[in-house]
C-alpha cells in the first residue's frame, strides 16, 4: 500500500502534508505535489493534513485510483523533491472546489 495525490491538488498545491512526511517522499510539479510510492512508507500522516482530501490510500475504492498511482510514479521520478512547507497557490481558493482539474489544468513542468 502507498499513498497517493489525487486531482483535488491540481491548482490548489497545499504543502501540509509535506510538512509532516517523515521519509520526504512528496514532489512537487508546477500546481499540484506527488508522492513516491516506493519511498512512501504507509504510515498516513499526510492524509489527515491536506485539507481538500487529496491524498489517499492505493486500496481505497478512489475512482481512476490507478491512474493517480501511475502518475504520483511517473512525476515523483521527474519533479524535485520538496521538504518544506510553502505558500498555497495564489488562487487556490477558486480551485479548490473544482471537479475533474487533471483534463483543463494538470501541468507536467516542476516546481520552482
Amino acid at each position: 500500500m502507498t499513498y497517493i495525490v489525487k486531482d483535488e491538488c491540481i491548482k490548489c498545491k497545499l504543502t501540509d502534508c509535506v510538512e509532516v512526511c517523515p521519509v520526504d517522499c512528496f514532489y512537487e510539479g508546477e500546481n499540484m505535489l506527488v508522492i513516491d510510492p516506493d519511498e512512501c512508507i504507509d504510515c498516513g500522516v499526510c492524509e489527515p493534513e491536506c485539507p481538500i482530501d487529496a491524498i489517499v490510500a492505493d486500496t481505497g475504492e478512489e475512482q481512476d485510483k490507478d491512474k493517480w498511482l501511475l502518475l504520483n510514479k511517473k512525476f515523483s521520478a521527474i519533479w524535485p523533491n520538496i521538504t518544506k512547507k510553502k505558500e498555497p497557490m495564489i488562487d487556490h481558493e477558486k480551485f479548490k472546489n473544482l471537479k475533474d482539474k487533471y483534463d483543463k489544468h494538470f501541468s507536467e513542468k516542476p516546481g520552482k
